[in-house]
């Protein structure tokens, strides 16, 4: 049987949507951007400033950033590949805004990532109270620079959703 999947995907800057149109492509799957109501400015993300945006949310673990829409359909899907930008180690908060606004019941989550240095540290345990205890994470893999899509169809291929 084939599964229906799902890019879902939140990008600040560009990075990640590049990786996930190139994912979606390659796994045969539709594509989603997960996008803020009010969205991030160059500014906003600036780590280096304690007032930023992005700071103030990565460090109030209940942030819930609001989306533009809620239209993602996740019903129809049996598998998510869902990517982010890693912030602090781990996903931004949007990604949790995202994950508590559908039912992910039976659902299989595969997390993806782009990084500017760390790698997917805690973020399956991170974003584990955000869905149904019969939604199953799988930590994924970063996914920076080129994608060569037999590199992506081998993954694919290894985590067993296609």
């Amino acid at each position: 049987m084939m599964r229906k999947k799902l890019v879902a995907y939140f990008s600040a800057s560009g990075v990640t949507a590049k990786a996930a149109k190139a994912l979606a492509e390659t796994a045969g799957a539709d594509l989603y951007e997960i996008r803020p109501e009010i969205p991030y400015t160059r500014k906003d993300l600036n780590w280096m400033d304690k007032k930023s945006r992005s700071t103030v949310e990565m460090n109030d673990k209940a942030s819930r950033p609001a989306m533009a829409d809620k239209d993602a359909n996740i019903e129809g899907y049996d598998v998510i590949l869902l990517g982010f930008p890693i912030w602090w180690y781990t996903a931004p908060s949007i990604i949790k805004t995202f994950l508590e606004a559908y039912d992910f019941s039976g659902k299989t989550i595969v997390l993806f990532a782009t990084s500017g240095g760390s790698g997917l540290g805690h973020t399956a345990e991170d974003l584990r109270d955000c869905v149904s205890p019969t939604a199953k994470i799988v930590t994924g893999k970063l996914l920076n620079g080129r994608y060569r899509a037999n590199d992506l169809s081998a993954w694919i291929d290894s985590l067993g959703i296609s």
